[in-house]
């Protein structure tokens, strides 16, 4: 039997040296809301996502892995790719490839504030 789950990926974290940098980043590019916990070890900014169970993750004060080293996190588009590529310009990340297109839509790569490694997705 294989095992074939609705969502592969269920979590993801993303490590930033600082957080309230970090947060303004994600949510000028994104649109999206943050919810700050301090419960635990460490505080985190977790990403919401629609549904209870829906894929999401957070950011964390953390070493992020040497520029090109770490995983690359893929992000939904808030709207057309290239509205999203301004964004990560406009809030001092850097785009590092021009649309790429596959077969469910296109998404670029980009280096959030920390280098960690952003794919952004806009999906057909």
């Amino acid at each position: 039997m294989t095992y074939a789950p609705e969502n592969p990926t269920v979590w993801m974290e993303i490590p930033v040296t600082d957080m309230d940098k970090a947060m303004a980043f994600y949510t000028a590019v994104t649109d999206m809301e943050f919810d700050y916990v301090t419960e635990g070890p460490n505080p985190m900014a977790m990403f919401k996502a629609a549904s209870p169970g829906g894929v999401a993750g957070h950011l964390y004060p953390g070493k992020p892995a040497p520029r090109g080293m770490g995983s690359t996190i893929h992000l939904a588009a808030p709207d057309k790719l290239e509205a999203t590529m301004e964004r990560v310009k406009d809030a001092g990340g850097t785009v590092i490839s021009p649309p790429i297109p596959f077969p469910r839509g296109r998404f670029f790569y980009a280096e959030d504030l920390d280098g960690n490694s952003v794919g952004f997705i806009e999906f057909a």
